[in-house]
């Protein structure tokens, strides 16, 4: 039984970096990442010790960890990653990204600490790394370069043996002595050692790991392949009247090894700009920044971020990013919060206005007060959202998943019929046709097929301001053929403006709004935030005597809410509705726009108009949503006369209005009912349960309700509705891509194996063969970030 491990009485691990990993070598260096003050540099609580309950909460805490995995070259390294860390006590859940090279877990502190991962994983054949960006940085830059040398060191041996291998290709009988043929052979045996010790070694030990593990990997065809080839060679060099012949190939070998390493080399270089896109946007957040000195001399100090706290006052130079979020003191500049709201022109920022981690300080020097830290930061939640998102598998890759082992059994069967059907030919050359077999099938391109396409539009997605939560909500989107969209805060601005205010007598209707903003600083309705945002405008926000005690939200109705005067100490206490006029027993007004009504104990008090601002180009999308053939419908909790006005502008022509969130329900089961595969665009509280309920759904604008948010599967960052057409393209593009990725990999299987069994590929041709097939996958995948094959969808 693991020793147990606790959390501090916070429930949270302190900053600083990890100093150790299994790349530092020692299991000693190991156990520093069990202190629990390392975790938070490499992970996150996903539930929190409540200090109300005193230390009697029933609920153990439990912890997301990501690390970054060395030696991992293919897909199927996954399973044996998965399968060493999965049998581990406390390990509750583990998810390895092939295409990233990472794993994500989900551990019970108490059952279980990090090193027993490293010491497993190691066990396996494998390393992990904390998954920081300075080590991610370092670990690409160490592999990179030990992957050059490879390739350099197997280009250099294949040229010079090749040199030796020309007169033998080339003399006429009689002409090549056969001393001198020999010494060639010797020659290119010598220079082949290189090649096979040192260019070969991940994929030997690939295949050791993955026999001593009991299973089978992608290395094993190709390892089995350059040791028969050097078997054989070696055998025809020493022992020239052997079984085996005279016939040696060392060209062979070299050849399809440098092949190999080059489809690799390529291979990663792509998918540092497909796959790799996700983490090019999200590891972006400086490790230090200017803090202000605590003896009040007003010099600043480079400290670590780790060491930050609320509270402390930054210097944030242009060409820098924001590390926290905050409030800026001084100075006014221009900030790109392209990954966090979409918007790719600069946006202006002075004193007294919020910034927010991860934006882009373009211009001038200024102070910020830090507010949010760490995971309480929105980018935190943005990036939180992008790295579940490899969490689930598309149907078509679990189906690759499926495939790819299985077929591994076919290739190893297949080989060995091709040797027993050559054998009475030549024992040397059936061996030849077997090695050709191994290495043309094996299955690299299947497995990458589904990943690489998936993530590479997922990075392009997020670069336009899309977050895709799910994988298998591009699949499923791409399917869809109806859009339902929720007016307020949707098809509308957000927030609406207040334009007129009608009170009852006694009421003025400057104190009816103090009331209505305090009770709507409760609520993230879009009318709420409208009056919220009103108040401001009109008055000081300290104006206000009215404190909000408590608050209670009705999805599609309002809030009603318990307010004290602060004028008379809390004294005075009143209970109050805010929200629609049957909801606080008020008559509707005969208006279009959308009303909101205030009522107390005495009853009706006040209403509110607020004027719905259509967004630009909410008629153009629904015009293109049209144009693909795709139905539009409006659902929305307003009067049924302004629903239908909004939606007779924007050009829906099916639209009910009054919805609670039950209503909504309904509507969207009756589509479904009538085989309908429907995208549900809302942004409200009230949307929440028609947003789980549909085939796919997508959380709209940054004010998106935290609870619409968590139901989506997608959530736009910006302001602009072209994102779901965007969207929609963009997973119709990546289908399409991904079936072009698997039928390529079954025709060129397809098509080889029986050149191969027919003993008319040699094994450097199978070697090329394989390396091309995969770089053919990847570099189809890697178009998905480019626009014009979007327009070649549409």
């Amino acid at each position: 039984m693991p020793a147990t491990l606790a959390l501090d009485p916070a429930g949270r691990a302190g900053g600083g970096q990890p100093r150790a990993s299994a790349a530092d070598g020692g299991d000693g260096d190991d156990h520093l990442l069990d202190d629990p003050q390392q975790w938070a540099s490499f992970g996150r609580p996903l539930n929190k010790p409540r200090p109300d309950l005193g230390g009697n909460d029933p609920s153990p805490p439990l912890w997301e960890s990501q690390f970054l995995i060395e030696g991992m070259h293919c897909a199927a390294c996954s399973f044996t990653v998965e399968a060493a860390l999965s049998g581990l006590p406390g390990v509750e859940r583990v998810h390895v990204d092939a295409a990233r090279q990472r794993v994500r877990m989900r551990w019970r502190p108490a059952d279980t600490r990090p090193s027993l991962w490293l010491d497993a994983v190691r066990s396996a054949g494998y390393g992990l790394v904390p998954a920081t960006s300075s080590r991610q940085a370092a670990l690409q830059r160490r592999e990179s370069r030990l992957a050059l040398w490879r390739w350099l060191v197997a280009g250099l041996c294949m040229m010079q043996v090749m040199m030796y291998a020309y007169p033998a290709y080339t003399a006429q009988p009689g002409e090549l002595a056969p001393d001198s043929a020999q010494l060639l052979r010797w020659a290119s045996w010598v220079l082949s050692l290189p090649v096979l010790f040192f260019s070969s070694g991940p994929f030997l030990r690939g295949a050791l790991r993955d026999l001593r593990s009991g299973r089978m990997g992608m290395d094993l065809p190709v390892a089995l392949g350059i040791a028969i080839t050097f078997g054989v060679s070696s055998v025809a060099t020493f022992d020239p009247g052997g079984p085996l012949g005279q016939e040696v190939y060392f060209d062979s070998l070299t050849m399809f090894v440098f092949f190999l390493l080059s489809g690799r080399l390529l291979e990663a270089r792509l998918r540092e700009r497909s796959a790799g896109a996700l983490d090019t946007l999200l590891n972006r957040m400086p490790e230090t920044a200017l803090r202000l000195r605590p003896d009040g001399d007003g010099g600043f100090e480079r400290v670590p971020v780790g060491r930050l706290a609320t509270g402390d006052v930054l210097q944030v130079l242009p060409g820098e990013r924001f590390v926290a979020d905050g409030l800026l003191l001084e100075g006014a500049t221009t900030v790109s919060e392209a990954l966090l709201s979409g918007e790719s022109r600069p946006l202006a920022r002075k004193a007294g206005e919020r910034v927010l981690a991860g934006a882009h300080n373009l211009s001038s020097p200024v102070r910020m007060k830090v507010q949010a830290l760490g995971e309480d930061t929105r980018f935190a939640g943005i990036v939180a959202l992008m790295e579940s998102a490899s969490h689930g598998k598309p149907r078509l890759l679990r189906l690759a998943d499926r495939v790819a082992r299985p077929f591994l059994l076919v290739v190893l069967a297949a080989a060995a019929l091709s040797a027993m059907l050559w054998w009475p030919a030549g024992h040397g050359q059936a061996l030849m046709v077997a090695v050709s077999v191994l290495i043309v099938t094996c299955p690299c391109a299947l497995s990458l097929a589904v990943p690489a396409a998936m993530l590479s539009s997922a990075g392009s997605l997020a670069r336009g301001g899309l977050l895709v939560r799910e994988l298998p909500a591009l699949e499923t989107l791409a399917g869809i053929d109806t859009v339902v969209f929720d007016k307020t805060g949707t098809l509308t601005r957000d927030p609406p403006r207040l334009v007129r205010i009608y009170c009852r007598e006694g009421m003025r209707p400057r104190e009816a709004l103090a009331r209505a903003a305090t009770i709507a600083a409760a609520s993230l309705h879009p009318a709420a935030r409208g009056l919220a945002a009103a108040w401001r405008e009109a008055a000081q926000p300290d104006d206000n005597r009215w404190r909000l005690q408590q608050a209670t939200e009705q999805g599609g109705q309002g809030v009603q809410a318990t307010l004290c005067d602060g004028a008379n100490g809390g004294q005075r206490i009143q209970h109050m509705r805010l929200g629609s006029a049957a909801w606080c027993g008020a008559a509707a007004l005969d208006v279009s726009a959308i009303q909101v009504h205030l009522s107390d104990e005495w009853g009706w008090a006040a209403s509110f108009v607020l004027n719905e601002d259509l967004r630009p180009d909410a008629a153009q999308t629904v015009k293109s949503l049209k144009a693909h053939g795709l139905q539009v419908h409006l659902l929305s909790g307003d009067r049924p006369e302004a629903a239908r006005e909004l939606a007779q502008r924007v050009g829906i022509d099916a639209v009910q209005g009054a919805c609670t969130p039950e209503d909504k329900l309904r509507y969207l089961q009756a589509l479904q009912a009538q085989g309908r595969r429907v995208l549900m665009v809302g942004d409200g509280l009230n949307d929440g349960p028609v947003l789980a309920r549909a085939d796919v759904s997508l959380a709209f604008g940054p004010q998106a309700a935290p609870l619409a948010q968590a139901r989506a599967d997608f959530i736009a960052l910006g302001g602009e509705l072209g994102v779901i057409e965007r969207a929609w393209l963009q997973s119709r593009a990546t289908l399409r891509v991904v079936r072009q990725n698997l039928a390529w990999a079954a025709g060129y299987n397809a098509l080889c194996i029986p050149i191969a069994l027919a003993g008319w590929m040699p094994a450097w041709v199978a070697g090329l063969g394989m390396a091309l097939s995969s770089l053919v996958v990847v570099a189809n995948a890697a178009r998905l970030s480019r626009r014009s094959l979007l327009r070649a969808t549409a």
